[in-house]
This record gives C-alpha cells, structure tokens and sequence, in this order.
C-alpha cells in the first residue's frame, strides 16, 4: 500500500458516523506522529455467504474476511464498524463482480486510496468414483484476494486442490512398485473475463497423477493406483503442466502455480512453483 492518501473533512466523517453532532469523532482527531499506516481495518471476520456453483444455484458456506485500507499519518485512526457493514450488505451471493464492487465501496466509504480484502472459504463438489459412480462430497480450499489502488482494482482467485503424485524415479528404479503421497496444488489466477472456481479444479486434478475422492469401493481404489501408477509425476511436472494449460487459456492474464508434495519416504516436502504474468511478456 502506498502511503500518500485522502483527505477527508472531519464534519463529512462526524456526519457520517454518529446523528448527535456532539458526540466528538475521535478517529479524526489529528495525529502527530506524523507515521502513515499501511494496511489498517478488520480480519478473521467469519460471516455466511452463498458463492454460484456451475451445476447451477449456489452454496451456502461461511468465509474467514480480512478488510483493509490505508491511513495516512495525519489521522489518528479508521471507521471500524464501516467495514462490518459493508460486508453485512453483501451477505447473500458473492460473484467476482460483487467482491469487486465491495473493494469499490471500502476505499470510498473509508475514504482511502488503497483497500485489499482477503476472503477464504470452503467450496465442496460433489464427485463420482471413477468405476461405481459412487457419489461423495470434496472440499476445496478457495481465497479471493482484492487490491484497489488509486482507482484500479485487481482480484486473484486461488484454490487449493489436494490429489495423488507418483514419483517417477522410483517407478523407474524399482523392480516393483513405486512410492506416490498426497499433494496440494495451489492455482492463483487473474482474469478480466469470468471463469468458473470448478474450471481450476479441474485443470489442477487432470494434471495430477490422479485425483482424490471421497469414497472409493475396491474396484474404484485399484482403478487410482493403477491410474497413478500410470501416470507418474514429479513436482515440477505439475506445476509445469498446469502452467502450460493455463498458459494457453485467454481468458487467464497472470497466474501463480505452486505445488507440495508431502512426501511418503522422506520427512520433509517437495515443493516447486511457477509465476507468470501475461502482461508483462
């Protein structure tokens, strides 16, 4: 966040806060020491909050909120409760368009230059098994992210995907059987066209060894070991083949891709990770 900022007046502030005119606005109260403030506001607001689905309606979920601007050095503090009601407002479905129109109201209704707004939540989908068609429910990781500076406002959509990797070198090596673990892959994409929370799922789990679901009968389990067993992958292969989808996506501008391995004979992680932004090349 920049540290030049508004400048409100204290009779707009007053008028806005409070309808006893002599009830003192103390956040406007000048301060002294002259220290602009970064970032500035709530976090780990938990509110309930309903996200559009692809298969139709909408989810009804609870989201862990942090919501900021930035304060410069002359005023002695923020509108706190603002920021709660802003989110009150915008308690029913939540798009990337109305997330956006939030960061809009944050940075005009606290009078700032800069706003950022963090919201995680957890998205479930319902999956078949790959043989029974067994039918469970997995949960994703989701987190929008928002900056608005100095008039533009940008938005990143990151999932969190966990799925099964092989390991290549130990399939090679071994006269039988080959070491695989659990893995989160961790997509961060920005767009200025919509595309749906589910597509990046799908582009992190097709580029796994295999994907993981909620319930497998035995002749779903042998069909993922033998599919993982088929489809080995480091952790650089992963990053780099996702990379490569998106990278032939239009719709996406920039994008993160970072991948863990919780590696099943060693006590530590493998991790690798791609960044790029399409504008900058």
């Amino acid at each position: 966040m920049t540290q030049n900022a508004y400048t409100p007046s204290t009779s707009a502030r007053e008028a806005d806060d409070s309808p006893d005119p002599t009830i003192e606005d103390v956040q406007s109260r000048a301060d002294r020491r002259h220290l602009a403030i970064n970032k500035v506001g709530v976090c780990d607001i938990r509110h309930p909050v309903s996200i559009a689905q692809r298969s139709g309606g909408q989810q009804s979920t609870i989201a862990t909120f942090g919501m900021y601007v930035n304060l410069p050095h002359r005023f002695k503090g923020t509108h706190m409760s603002r920021f709660v009601q802003i989110l009150n407002a915008h308690e029913h479905e939540i798009t990337v368009r109305s997330f956006k129109r939030m960061l809009v109201e944050v940075t005009e209704r606290l009078e700032a230059d800069n706003g950022h707004i963090e919201m995680a939540f957890p998205f479930f989908i319902d999956k078949q098994a790959p043989v029974t068609g067994e039918h469970s429910v997995m949960d994703y990781q989701v987190n929008f992210i928002g900056d608005r500076y100095s008039g533009n406002t940008e938005l990143a959509v990151e999932v969190q995907v966990p799925v099964t990797t092989l390991c290549p070198c130990s399939k090679d090596i071994s006269e039988y059987g080959a070491h695989n673990q659990r893995s989160l892959i961790t997509i961060r994409a920005r767009s200025n066209e919509f595309f749906w929370l589910e597509e990046l799922v799908d582009i992190a789990e097709a580029q796994a060894s295999c994907e993981l679901y909620g319930v497998l009968k035995r002749v779903d389990e042998k069909y993922v070991t033998e599919r993982a067993y088929d489809n080995p992958k480091f952790v650089e292969d992963v990053v780099r083949d996702v990379a490569t989808v998106l990278n032939e996506d239009s719709r996406i501008r920039a994008y993160r891709v970072a991948s863990e391995n919780y590696e099943s004979i060693h006590n530590h992680s493998a991790y690798a990770m791609i960044e790029y932004d399409k504008d900058d090349a």
